[in-house]
């Protein structure tokens, strides 16, 4: 495990090497992490989604391998439960000023590889609280092109286009907004801000290409930059997918004015 700090402030811990059951996609991921005023912002293994874990990156359709977890979308059945799931593999990290960066390997459960993938991740201050910078770049690891895709582009409706970078927040009454005033869910506006009780406030930008913000509020809290809203992506040998996230934890409940002045 590697801990970020913020002037000297534990606020979050990596879990690089979960012991997990294959179906949950093993994988890196962030969890606790904390506000500055310790507040925790991240839930891992939650009863209703047990394959939620904390702040991970994670598809559900890596040419065909679920790396996700959970049940498999498949067009005209529904969620069913299949033995395609995969796993996210570390190589190794190098430390940063205020994080680490990290290379990875993406397999199915038999250990073929699917992807390779470069990741930094660093907290720094903030005028309010903390930043979370994450980048990561997935790259075709031979000379195929890779497909990845979401439920709904396997064909479900209603705004299932998640897979991507994915923050599973705590439970409580949460409110998902924009500076446009619009629907969070699917919108592709510069910033998300997502306020959990009056506990805290989580502020995420990033979005590039055709990404969409998934947000969910009520049955669960979380965010996602969602990487293929509606059609697949394709990776191109030679031509990492690179995102770069950032997410502002604050205490308390910002307002809109005041997530555009920290944004």
């Amino acid at each position: 495990m590697t801990e970020l700090h913020v002037d000297g402030t534990r606020v979050a811990t990596y879990v690089d090497a979960p012991e997990l059951d294959v179906r949950l996609a093993p994988r890196p991921y962030l969890h606790p992490v904390r506000t500055l005023g310790g507040a925790v912002v991240t839930d891992e293994l939650p009863q209703d989604h047990p394959w939620h874990l904390g702040v991970s990156v994670t598809m559900q359709d890596v040419d065909g391998v679920n790396v996700w977890g959970g049940r498999t979308y498949v067009r005209d059945e529904g969620y069913v439960w299949r033995d395609d799931h995969g796993r996210v593999v570390s190589d190794g990290r190098t430390p940063l000023p205020g994080g680490f960066s990290e290379n990875l390997r993406w397999t199915d459960a038999a250990g073929r590889l699917l992807l390779r993938e470069q990741r930094s991740v660093t907290a720094r201050p903030a005028a309010r609280g903390w930043r979370l910078f994450f980048r990561y770049a997935l790259s075709a690891p031979a000379q195929a092109e890779v497909t990845i895709g979401s439920p709904a582009t396997n064909g479900r409706t209603g705004g299932a286009g998640y897979g991507g970078f994915f923050w599973r927040a705590t439970e409580g009454e949460a409110v998902a907004f924009t500076p446009s005033g619009g629907e969070s869910h699917g919108s592709a506006d510069p910033w998300l801000a997502l306020s959990v009780e009056d506990a805290y406030t989580l502020v995420f930008t990033g979005l590039d290409g055709a990404d969409r913000w998934f947000a969910r509020t009520g049955d669960y809290n979380g965010v996602c930059a969602a990487l293929a809203w509606e059609d697949v992506l394709t990776v191109k040998p030679g031509v990492p997918l690179t995102r770069e996230i950032t997410v502002v934890v604050a205490d308390g409940r910002l307002t809109r004015d005041e997530v555009a002045a920290v944004v």
